[in-house]
């Protein structure tokens, strides 16, 4: 994923929690705001200590920007996202990664039909 499609910013994120909506699941939860004006989606990857040292959280959010990259054509586009992992994430593989986040923004309506 390009570094141009990244929140980095702690008032993008703000912005998101305050004026956005959120849908979870067991190891992810997904804050998405609507932006009419934006070409492609950016996307903010929040994983906290609590899940492991650097190298699992590193490892976590590698695992979620690759699953997002291979999502890339079914997200909708105009949308800022902040996906937060939850301690279960911890745990899964590559695979199961994609899945669980497939089914998040499956469930917030999110996906092009």
């Amino acid at each position: 994923m390009k570094k141009a499609y990244r929140i980095k910013k702690n008032k993008e994120f703000q912005t998101v929690f305050k004026k956005g909506k959120s849908f979870a699941n067991r190891q992810f939860v997904l804050y998405y705001y609507h932006k009419p004006e934006q070409q492609h989606f950016r996307v903010g990857l929040s994983v906290g200590k609590r899940l492991g040292n650097a190298v699992l959280r590193n490892q976590v959010k590698r695992y979620i920007r690759q699953a997002l990259l291979e999502l890339d054509h079914e997200i909708k586009q105009q949308y800022d996202y902040v996906i937060i992992a939850r301690y279960p994430a911890r745990e899964l593989n590559f695979f199961q990664v994609k899945k669980s986040l497939s089914h998040v923004f499956r469930k917030s309506k999110l996906f092009i039909k």
